[in-house]
C-alpha cells in the first residue's frame, strides 16, 4: 500500500515534522495509532476541523488507527494559540454538550467499527482528577519556562497578557499525548500548523520520560490565496451542523470559491484523484465554473449526504439559472414592512445597519429592480430578493 506520508504531501498537506526519515519508514510498515484533538468550544465542527478530518480519513484508509481526542478538560482551560485574547470559560454541562455533537457529526467522516476503528476520548477523564503538586513533580519537570516562552502560542498573547491559566495549557496538552501512548500506543500527534509548539511538547515529553520514539507533524492551515482563514461568511463561521449552515449556504460557499483557490481545496477537502483536480483546475477563464460547482457538489455530499448535495445544487442552479421552482425559499412573516426589515428577518443581513449599507451601495435588488430607499415596500406575494450577484432567494410571506 502506499506510503500515507506519499499521499498527504501529493496533496500538500504536510507543514512540518520530526524525525521524518523514522516516521515514514514507521508508516510504511506498520498500523500506527495516531491521534488529533479537537476543543469543544462550540456544538458543532467547523470548515476548519473538517480539514483535519479528512487527514485523519487518509490515514485511516492507508491502514493507520485514530483516535479522536475531544477537549472536555483542555477546553476549561483555553488553548491560548492564534489568539490575541483569553477564551471564555465553559461549565462542565455545555462541554458534555458540544462533545456529544462532536460524536454524531465525526462518525460521517471515520469509521468506528471494523479493522484499525477510530475511538473518540474525552481528557477531562484524566486530566479533571489531576493532583496539582503530582503532576508538576511528575510532568512540570521536563519542561523549561524559557523555551516555553519561545513558542509562537504564547508570543502572540504576551503583549496583551498571558494568564498562568493558559501557561499551563501546553502541559496539559503534552501530558495527553503521554496518556494516549500509555493507554493506546499512541505515537503521532496530528493537527494544524499553529498547533506545532503544543503537538512538539508532547513528542519531547514521551521521548524524555518513557525513552521511546514519538512524532508530531503538522498541516498547512486551509487559508485563501491572500492568507485569510476560509471558512467564514458574513452569517461567521461555515458549520458543519446543517441548522447553523444550510446545506444551500454550505454548496454556496464553496461554489463562490475565489478561482486562485479552488486546486487547493480540492486537494486537502476532497479525495478527488489529483489527475482530476488537475484536468477540472487547468483552465483559469470561463470553465472554472465547472470545477467550482464540483467542488461544492463533493464537500456537500460528504458532510451533508448525496441527496442533500444534489437539491443545494438545483437550488443554486435555480437561483442563477432562472428556473424558479428550484430557487431557495425563505418564508417571512406577515408583518415584515419594508426590504431593509426583510433582510434581516431572512437572515441575508446581520443588522439593520448592515442592510442600510448594502441598500446604499447599490446591492439589493428585488424581482431584477434596484432598491435605493431604506423604506420601499415590499410586493405582494412572493418575490426574488438579490443580494449582490451571488445572494439569491425566493421570499414568501407566511
Amino acid at each position: 500500500m502506499k506510503n500515507v506520508m506519499d499521499t498527504l504531501r501529493e496533496r500538500d498537506f504536510i507543514k512540518q515534522t520530526v524525525y521524518e526519515e523514522d516516521l515514514y519508514e514507521l508508516l510504511g510498515s506498520e498500523s500506527v495509532p495516531f491521534y488529533t484533538g479537537f476543543d469543544p468550544t462550540a456544538d458543532s465542527l467547523h470548515v476548519g476541523h473538517f480539514m483535519q478530518l479528512v487527514a485523519m480519513k487518509h490515514m485511516q484508509d492507508a491502514g493507520h488507527r485514530p483516535i479522536v481526542l475531544i477537549g472536555g478538560g483542555t477546553a476549561m482551560v483555553g488553548d491560548p494559540s492564534g489568539r490575541t485574547d483569553m477564551r471564555s470559560m465553559m461549565t462542565k454541562e455545555t462541554i458534555a454538550r458540544h462533545v456529544e455533537c462532536f460524536k454524531s457529526q465525526m462518525a460521517r467522516f471515520l469509521r468506528f467499527e471494523g479493522e484499525n476503528a477510530a475511538i473518540i476520548v474525552n481528557n477531562a477523564d484524566w486530566l479533571l482528577g489531576l493532583n496539582y503538586v503530582d503532576f508538576l513533580r511528575d510532568i512540570g519537570v521536563h519542561f523549561s519556562v524559557n523555551r516555553m516562552l519561545t513558542a509562537e502560542c504564547f508570543k502572540t498573547r504576551m503583549e496583551r497578557g498571558l494568564s498562568f491559566l493558559e501557561f499551563n495549557y501546553m502541559l496539559m496538552q503534552a501530558y495527553d499525548f503521554l496518556v494516549l501512548h500509555q493507554k493506546y500506543g499512541c505515537s503521532l500527534e496530528l493537527g494544524g500548523d499553529d498547533q506545532w509548539s503544543n503537538i512538539l511538547a508532547g513528542a519531547d515529553l514521551i521521548r524524555r520520560k518513557e525513552r521511546k520514539p514519538a512524532y508530531a507533524m503538522t498541516f498547512q492551515l486551509l487559508t485563501t490565496s491572500e492568507g485569510k482563514k476560509m471558512g467564514k461568511t458574513q452569517k461567521g463561521a461555515v458549520w458543519l451542523d446543517e441548522n447553523k449552515t444550510s446545506p444551500y449556504e454550505f454548496f454556496q460557499y464553496w461554489r463562490n470559491t475565489d478561482d486562485a483557490d479552488v486546486e487547493k481545496c480540492f486537494k486537502l477537502l476532497t479525495f478527488v484523484p489529483l489527475g482530476e483536480i488537475l484536468a477540472l483546475c487547468a483552465h483559469r477563464d470561463e470553465r472554472m465554473n465547472a470545477a467550482k460547482e464540483r467542488l461544492a457538489f463533493e464537500l456537500t455530499k460528504m458532510v451533508h449526504g448525496e441527496e442533500k448535495a444534489r437539491a443545494a445544487m438545483a437550488q443554486a442552479k435555480g437561483a442563477f439559472g432562472g428556473d424558479e421552482g428550484t430557487m431557495p425559499e425563505i418564508k417571512l412573516s406577515k408583518s415584515c414592512p419594508t426590504v431593509l426589515a426583510a433582510l434581516v428577518e431572512a437572515g441575508l443581513c446581520k443588522s439593520n445597519g448592515e442592510a442600510r449599507r448594502l441598500i446604499e451601495q447599490g446591492g439589493v435588488s428585488v424581482n431584477g429592480e434596484k432598491v435605493s430607499a431604506f423604506d420601499a415596500p415590499l410586493p405582494e406575494g412572493s418575490f426574488t430578493l438579490y443580494k449582490g450577484k451571488k445572494v439569491r432567494v425566493r421570499i414568501v410571506r407566511e
